[in-house]
């Protein structure tokens, strides 16, 4: 357990910053060894770090946005989701219909930034 922790924690360091959530896939084999592999930060933590947000909202609704990002946000978090083992074989833009979908059911609502400028002028 401790080697384990110690050659995470080299892997990790120079990956993300501090305290962000990561998967990780472990195998551990009959003869005390193991094997892993880290993965990237679940896409809700991601689309929540970007649109600057602490946490999601108890009951999200499209009607009622609790947040926006801005599809270049959308496109980032793909390429870093397009890394992961799992998906490398899926077209970007399957794995960036996803993040959106992800962000759609968060309550956070995909939209250019010159968008957020005009909505502001639009209350005043």
């Amino acid at each position: 357990m401790a080697e384990f922790c110690k050659q995470f924690n080299e892997k990790t360091e120079n990956m993300y910053e501090k305290g962000v959530p990561v998967g990780v896939k472990l195998s551990a084999f009959s003869d005390r060894t193991f094997k892993f592999d880290v993965r990237s930060p679940p896409t809700s933590f991601l689309i929540l770090k970007a649109a600057g947000m602490e946490k999601g909202p108890q009951q999200p609704s499209i009607d009622r946005p609790s947040g926006y990002i801005t599809p270049e946000a959308v496109y980032e978090i793909a390429k870093m989701k397009h890394r992961d083992e799992m998906r490398w074989h899926l077209p970007l833009e399957g794995v960036a219909r996803s993040v959106v979908g992800t962000a759609r059911s968060m309550g956070v609502v995909v939209r250019e930034a010159e968008d957020d400028a005009d909505s502001e002028e639009e209350k005043k």
